[in-house]
């Protein structure tokens, strides 16, 4: 069995340090919880950090979040769907948009509710994941601007998740122009300026990040204690608040290269072998089905991740210097994606250390 291991200390030092560093920077941070299937413990963690708020792209996990947590201020990540505009409204403080369509539901639903909902408009600025285009802001926070139950409270962008485009001085000031634009045409105050995730992290330790922006979205900096566009480490951060054990389950000597023909494996890859004459491998409990698109770096020298089918990990231990049997457990670190396998798969035990009781998975 293998085994999620969560450090909550870590992740409220990790908070702290980010918090602090953006701070002086004039930023306030919202702790990005979906990776962790919205845990209320890690968000009390974070909480705990000095987030200014919980961000999430899943309205399941906000409620989650909600029924554990209280009323701590909730952002929902990703656009609205349309068939849950009531839903957002009720659970989200505040949500991004980019869609009129959806503008117009969360109106009514807020309106129906006798309240106001509060919205950041996404604006593309290359990444082209969700967002208007620049030339087309203006326009549409003029039309939130005039609807009753709406509260336009910024306007935001996203980074380094589809297009690999980093932030930089050059289109977060873009983003800073964009809004002053918007303060002039709606006669807004336009306090929030959102900058992107955890990409943004390293222009605040560089300090080019531009003057205006109000507001990061961060979720790996916290959690892995990295700036996930470069992975180099954040300052004050530590890198193993998570660590996963993998029981090992068989090891036997056996040559390097498959014998017969060879075709596709069993995920469509075409699988390339080099010959390394006879060595010792280990198997794992663990598989695509428990690590997705992800991966992990061992911790043990000597330890080689060779590959994985859907339910075994397969390894070269053959440098470890020291013996692995069967029973043993090998320790790893999860980067982000496997991270967020790993921790919705129902097969992953999770361990967390400095736990608050009665907050559930």
């Amino acid at each position: 069995m293998s085994q999620l291991v969560i450090d909550l200390g870590k992740i409220t030092a990790n908070t702290r340090a980010v918090v602090d560093s953006c701070r002086s920077r004039g930023l306030e941070v919202w702790g990005v919880t979906k990776a962790l299937l919205g845990c209320p413990r890690v968000g009390a963690a974070m909480l705990r950090g000095g987030v200014a708020g919980l961000a999430d792209s899943r309205l399941a996990n906000i409620e989650r979040l909600h029924q554990t947590l209280g009323p701590a201020a909730m952002m929902l990540l990703r656009l609205p769907s349309p068939s849950q505009a009531q839903q957002t409204v009720a659970l989200a403080a505040v949500s991004l948009n980019s869609e009129p369509a959806t503008l117009d539901l969360l109106d009514r639903a807020a309106r129906e509710g006798g309240g106001t909902h509060r919205v950041i408009l996404m604006v593309d600025l290359g990444d082209r994941r969700e967002g208007v285009l620049p030339a087309d802001v203006e326009g549409l926070a003029g039309d939130v601007a005039h609807r009753r139950s709406l509260e336009l409270v910024g306007i935001g962008a996203n980074f380094a998740c589809y297009g690999g485009v980093m932030p930089s001085p050059d289109n977060l000031t873009e983003l800073v122009d964009l809004a002053r634009q918007v303060r002039r045409v709606t006669g807004l105050e336009l306090p929030v300026v959102s900058g992107g995730n955890s990409s943004s992290m390293r222009l605040v330790e560089e300090g080019t990040m531009p003057e205006g922006v109000t507001q990061l979205r961060v979720g790996e900096a916290i959690l892995l204690g990295r700036e996930p566009s470069t992975g180099r480490p954040v300052i004050g951060a530590d890198a193993d608040a998570f660590r996963l054990a993998v029981e090992v389950i068989e090891v036997k000597r056996r040559p390097s290269l498959p014998r017969g023909q060879t075709a596709r494996d069993a995920f469509g890859r075409e699988p390339r072998f080099e010959d390394r004459g006879e060595r010792l491998r280990a198997l794992g409990a663990l598989g695509m089905q428990d690590l997705g698109a992800g991966s992990i770096s061992p911790e043990a020298p000597g330890v080689e991740v060779l590959g994985a089918s859907s339910d075994h990990l397969i390894l070269d231990v053959t440098e470890t210097g020291s013996a692995v049997r069967v029973g043993d457990h090998l320790w790893f670190r999860p980067n982000y994606g496997a991270l967020l396998a790993l921790a919705t798969c129902p097969h992953v035990e999770r361990h967390y250390l400095g736990d608050a009781p009665g907050m559930g998975r």
